[in-house]
């Protein structure tokens, strides 16, 4: 144990530092090497890989997403936002260039140079996000709500140029939850919700990678398609049903065998099938405690920027999660969402790994003469 009179660098971030939180993440980081194991071995053999080749690739992602967790813990408020500025502009730059030179795959244009850049935009986003709503809410003398509202666009349009639907929605929940935190009248709400109604109703009719989506989740036989549209979601079902309470037992499942992405978007009816209902209640109670735990230390958060990053963070987080559950359980259509820690991908954990150190950073517990002078530094940095 390290005493409290011990004030080191490492000592004063261990006793600031939410440990509860950092724990239920490593206890999520555990699952998905185990649930990898169950998972990934039918996917790697389709693909004449290793039997663990995808559980290896895993293990070698989670050690620099920890290392980007625990540098990215350690920051300031300030070093915060010049951190999601700067990675913000880097992944933006990236999506442009997958945009003009990256590899089809699946009808979208999202990798370059292996990575996903849209994955690293989201904690970004929150961040800066929180950033312009919380520097409106204390000045009127500079036009950070304009700013606010301006980020948005700026980012979802590159990202539907792909297309990825899903991250746009998700970004979007996301702002308009902070805009809702920034005090905006009804009338707001009711534009807001009327523009997301009408984004919906016109990728619906224009878009037919939309359309054929959200026919196969509505009604299957209306896509023309058949059964096999709907094959990924009615398998994940039926291993819900197979696994029953207590599950068929570790590397007892058998319809994962014929699963395509068993080991990413659809790891939780792995879950399921292997582990029973038990173990999936236990995981989405794990889920369950972060997002709450994320929402009330930003609630007690003095500092309004540390406020709105925490809670914009952590609906992100909890957003992220809530889409792939319902994925599994078909109760919307297909979105390519990960499972967050979970699922299998290097872009994806080490960009959550990013947001969740973002999301300790901000809520460590500071002194009050520490916030205030953060506070009133800030409009100082506003261009920083």
């Amino acid at each position: 144990m390290i005493s409290r009179a011990d004030r080191s660098f490492f000592s004063d971030w261990l006793w600031t530092v939410d440990r509860f939180l950092i724990g239920a993440l490593g206890l999520l980081m555990i699952f998905g090497i185990v649930l990898g194991m169950a998972g990934s071995p039918p996917v790697a053999e389709r693909l004449h890989l290793s039997t663990f080749h995808f559980v290896n690739k895993q293990v070698e992602y989670l050690l620099p997403a920890i290392g980007v967790l625990l540098v990215a813990s350690f920051l300031s408020p300030r070093q915060v936002r010049r951190a999601a500025l700067a990675v913000f502009i880097g992944a933006m730059a990236l999506i442009f260039a997958a945009l003009l030179f990256g590899a089809e795959v699946k009808g979208a244009r999202r990798w370059i140079f292996g990575v996903q850049p849209s994955e690293f935009v989201k904690p970004a986003f929150a961040v800066l996000a929180a950033w312009a709503f919380s520097e409106g809410a204390k000045r009127r003398d500079v036009p950070a709500n304009w700013l606010a509202i301006l980020i948005l666009p700026a980012t979802v349009v590159p990202l539907m140029m792909q297309p990825d639907f899903g991250q746009t929605m998700l970004i979007s929940l996301v702002w308009a939850a902070l805009f809702f935190m920034a005090g905006l009248h009804w009338l707001w709400v009711a534009g807001i919700g009327g523009v997301g109604a009408t984004a919906v109703a016109l990728a619906y009719r224009f878009v037919p990678h939309v359309r054929a989506r959200i026919l196969r989740f509505v009604e299957p036989q209306a896509s023309g398609g058949g059964v096999t549209d709907t094959f990924q979601v009615d398998t994940a079902r039926d291993s819900f049903i197979a696994g029953g309470w207590f599950g068929k037992g570790p590397g007892e499942g058998t319809l994962k065998r014929i699963l395509p992405d068993s080991h990413t978007d659809f790891i939780f009816a792995v879950t399921g099938e292997e582990f029973g209902i038990i173990a999936c209640i236990v995981i989405v109670s794990l889920f369950a405690f972060i997002v709450l735990r994320g929402l009330s230390n930003a609630s007690r958060n003095d500092d309004p920027f540390c406020r709105f990053a925490a809670a914009g963070l952590t609906m992100l987080f909890g957003v992220q999660s809530c889409i792939n559950l319902a994925v599994n359980l078909h109760l919307m259509p297909a979105k390519g969402m990960t499972l967050p820690f979970i699922s299998y991908g290097g872009s994806s954990l080490i960009s959550l790994a990013l947001g969740m150190g973002f999301l300790i950073a901000v809520t460590r517990k500071r002194p009050r003469t520490e916030t205030l002078h953060d506070m009133e530094a800030a409009p100082e940095s506003a261009g920083a």
